[in-house]
C-alpha cells in the first residue's frame, strides 16, 4: 500500500499549492509507514520533487492529457493509484482538481474529503479534520472505504523541504475517449494568479470606477500581489470576471488579504475567509467587513493608498 499525490502543473511548471500537496503527502506517508508517490503530467520535470517529500515518480504519458480535461486526468490518475497500490490518494483545492475529484472518487471507489487542515487525527480509524460551512467550522469524518482520497485546503500545512533523490517511472495510460474538448485557453502571463498569490490586493465599488485602478495595481506590484475584485465590480465591466473572488467567483487563501472599499456581503466574506490575515480600507466604519478583518483603516481609499504604497517602497528600499 501506499500514498499517491496528484501534483498539478502549468506549462510544465509544478505550482506551489503542488508543492504543499506532496510535502503533506510525505507527512502522511510517514504517518503510515509507507511510501510516497508523486504522479505528474508527462511535460513536469520531475528532478526537484524530491526536495518536497517525493519519493517516487510516476509520469503519465498520453496525448490526450496535452490540455485539461477532468474526466481524461481522472482516469489517467486513478489508473496511477492503482497501479502503486495508493490507498490514499490527494488532490489539492484548486478549481482543477475539485472538478475532476468526484470523477476520480468514482473511478477509485473511493470516499472523498475535501478541504483537509490537518494531518489525519487517526490512521486506524481514520479521521480526517476539514473546514465546513464556508470555512465558519471544522468537521471530523471517518472514512472507512478501501480507497480515501483527500482534498487539501490551501495554505493549510505548509511547504517542507528533504534531501535526497526520487526515482522516476512512467505510466501510459489506457483512456476512454474524453467527453470534454478545450477549444482555447486565454492566459494572463504578465501578472500574478490569484490561485497562487501569497497576497491578494482587492477591490469594489469604492474605487469609483475603473480608471482608478492603477491604485490597485500600483499597490499589488509593490507587494508582488494578485489584483482582485468584488462581483459587483466584475458585473460593471470594469474588471475582468477571473479576477472576480468570494462564493461565486474565484475562493481566495492567502496569507494576506487587502479589502479596498469593499463593504463586506457574506457572499464575499465566505469565498475569502480562509486567509490567514485580512486587511479593510474603507470610509464607513459599520461597513460590515470591519467585523471580519484583523485589521482595519477607516479612511478614503484615495488618501490611504497612495500614502500605504510610498511607505512600502520606502521600506523595500531601506531593506534592500
Amino acid at each position: 500500500m501506499s500514498v499517491l499525490v496528484y501534483a498539478e502543473s502549468d506549462q510544465g511548471i509544478i505550482k506551489k499549492i503542488a508543492q504543499e500537496l506532496i510535502s503533506y503527502g510525505r507527512a502522511l506517508a510517514d504517518q503510515l509507514g509507507t511510501t510516497l508517490y508523486v504522479a505528474v503530467m508527462a511535460d513536469v520535470g520531475t528532478q526537484n520533487l524530491a526536495q518536497y517529500g517525493a519519493q517516487q515518480i510516476v509520469h503519465i504519458e498520453h496525448e490526450a492529457l496535452q490540455s485539461f480535461s477532468a474526466d481524461a486526468f481522472a482516469q489517467a490518475i486513478a489508473q496511477s493509484a492503482k497501479s502503486v497500490e495508493a490507498e490514499v490518494v490527494l488532490v489539492s483545492s484548486s478549481a482543477n482538481s475539485r472538478y475532476l475529484a468526484p470523477m476520480l472518487a468514482v473511478g477509485l471507489d473511493a470516499a472523498y474529503v475535501p478541504n483537509c487542515t490537518q494531518l489525519p487525527l487517526s490512521t486506524s480509524p481514520f479521521q480526517v479534520t476539514h473546514s465546513v460551512y464556508t470555512n465558519k467550522a471544522e468537521a471530523t469524518t471517518e472514512m472507512t472505504s478501501a480507497v480515501k482520497l483527500i482534498g487539501l485546503a490551501k495554505n493549510a500545512f505548509g511547504v517542507s523541504h528533504f534531501e535526497g533523490t526520487a526515482q522516476t517511472t512512467s505510466l501510459t495510460p489506457d483512456l476512454n475517449p474524453s467527453k470534454c474538448h478545450v477549444s482555447a485557453t486565454d492566459r494572463a502571463t504578465d501578472k500574478v494568479m490569484i490561485a497562487d498569490a501569497e497576497i491578494v490586493v482587492s477591490a469594489g465599488r469604492g474605487l469609483k470606477g475603473p480608471e482608478n485602478w492603477h491604485l490597485i495595481e500600483d499597490l499589488a506590484e509593490v507587494l508582488g500581489a494578485a489584483t482582485a475584485c468584488s462581483k459587483p465590480v466584475s458585473d460593471l465591466g470594469w474588471r475582468p470576471h477571473s479576477e472576480h473572488v468570494g462564493q461565486t467567483g474565484k475562493p481566495v487563501a492567502s496569507n494576506l488579504y487587502i479589502a479596498i472599499g469593499i463593504s463586506g456581503a457574506i457572499q464575499h466574506l465566505a469565498g475569502i475567509n480562509s486567509s490567514k490575515v485580512k486587511v479593510v480600507i474603507n470610509t464607513d466604519p459599520e461597513a460590515p467587513f470591519f467585523k471580519a478583518a484583523d485589521y482595519g483603516i477607516v479612511g478614503d481609499a484615495f488618501d490611504v493608498v497612495p500614502e500605504l504604497i510610498e511607505k512600502l517602497k520606502q521600506f523595500k528600499t531601506l531593506n534592500a
